[in-house]
């Protein structure tokens, strides 16, 4: 048995389920579980749906339903032609469900109000890719995450319960394979024990992948990209970059932790547990090889890497009495920066002073001054890039650090980063 993933760029529209439906035909001998995500730019557009509901701004909501309905529709046409198919129905009734909410008294958890709505992303495409693949003779069938990946009540952000998870799956996923080839499901999503939606976090249906495949013993995983494979760099910021063939369950978790985007954080743990093989491939070119990820490290140093991250801001504390920066003063600020939600992405200290690297975007520098103003002088540089190399070498580290002024940088024998501003800002 395999498990696919499926983006939200590869069942974007009629013409791109179909090319899903192609690419299952390919492998029909096999038993294959398929988590897909929300079509397209979807689950954003729930985004404006749940802000519009929480501001009570009916014009806003009905005009984000009717986006989404529409959007959704015109793939229903091109995939559908009989106007009388089932699944019109299937879609109408959640998109009554979805205007219906407007009029429901809000809860003050909007955590949970989040998770209950944004799943309905991958219910829509899940829906539409398993009864276009019942429509095309597939032995397929859907599939409900709220059945199967149990979590716990943290909401937005749930921990996976892995002894349940795979009681569940024991129970509903293994049976069900006996007698269907092909089983349709939703990734991001999970359930309470009482019942309730919660999902597992951002670009989380990679992870739902890993999960499944560790509770169900699973061949392989592979996930189906826009792209070749893993490569070294991101391509809007690189001229030349190159396709990472293979990689160690290491490797590929260092790269994702330092921001690598092709594969989510947390998809890789569980595989490596369980020595499961992670393929990317190109759902675009069905004959690229792609990357392996395994337990086999023999390539990992051959090609650096480059991982960069844009709208950084510097911030450097120091403390008022010019004491030493020691353990409580460290508590302090990673106190206060836990409860404004800010991510560090790089952390430095000496005697006087303790810099993190955060993402602009995600800080508010004015709620951080009011929160640690009193005991520390707090300065800090934007517009900061951070780049992280995987194998550099010293001509790699001149070449990034070329007409820009180097702020911070840290090496160990693997990995290089460093912060750099542009000379002109």
């Amino acid at each position: 048995m395999k498990v696919f993933k499926f983006g939200g760029a590869s069942v974007k529209d009629a013409f791109a389920v179909k090319n899903v439906s192609a690419i299952l035909a390919r492998f029909p001998n096999e038993n294959i579980i398929v988590v897909v995500s929300a079509m397209g730019k979807t689950t954003n557009k729930l985004e404006e749906l749940i802000d519009a509901l929480c501001a009570q701004d009916d014009s806003k909501y009905t005009g984000c339903l009717n986006e989404l309905k529409s959007y959704h529709w015109n793939i229903l046409v091109g995939l559908f032609p009989e106007k009388n198919d089932g699944i019109y129905q299937t879609i109408e009734a959640i998109f009554e469900h979805l205007a219906q909410e407007f009029n429901k008294p809000l809860t003050e958890n909007k955590s949970f109000l989040y998770d209950q709505i944004i799943a309905l992303g991958e219910v829509l495409s899940s829906k539409i890719l398993a009864a276009y693949l019942k429509n095309q003779n597939y032995n397929a069938t859907w599939l409900d995450a709220k059945t199967i990946i149990r979590t716990d009540n943290k909401y937005q952000e749930a921990q996976v319960d892995w002894l349940k998870t795979k009681e569940l799956c024991d129970q509903k996923v293994l049976p069900l394979l006996n007698s269907k080839s092909i089983i349709v499901t939703q990734g991001f999503i999970g359930h309470t024990a009482e019942g309730f939606t919660t999902t597992l976090g951002r670009e989380g249906s990679d992870y739902t992948a890993g999960i499944l495949a560790y509770c169900c013993q699973a061949a392989s995983v592979t996930i189906w990209k826009d792209v070749p494979g893993m490569l070294n760099a991101d391509p809007k910021y690189f001229e030349k970059t190159e396709l990472l063939r293979q990689l160690s369950f290491k490797e590929a978790i260092e790269l994702s932790y330092y921001g690598a985007s092709v594969i989510h954080p947390k998809t890789v743990q569980p595989l490596q547990q369980k020595n499961i093989p992670l393929f990317v491939r190109s759902f675009l070119d069905f004959e690229a090889p792609g990357t392996i990820i395994s337990s086999n490290a023999e390539r990992d140093a051959q090609i650096p890497s480059y991982i960069v991250k844009f709208n950084q801001v510097l911030v450097t504390f120091s403390s008022k009495d010019f004491s030493f920066i020691a353990e409580q003063q460290l508590s302090e600020i990673f106190a206060a920066l836990s409860s404004i939600k800010a991510t560090i992405n790089l952390m430095q200290n000496s005697a006087l002073n303790f810099s993190v690297l955060l993402d602009s975007k995600k800080i508010d520098m004015t709620q951080l001054k009011q929160s640690l103003g009193q005991y520390y002088h707090i300065r800090y540089n934007e517009n900061l890039e951070l780049v992280t190399i995987r194998h550099y070498n010293d001509t790699i580290l001149n070449q990034m650090s070329k007409d820009k002024i180097c702020l911070v940088k840290q090496q160990t024998r693997t990995t290089a980063r460093i912060v750099l501003q542009p000379k002109n800002s």
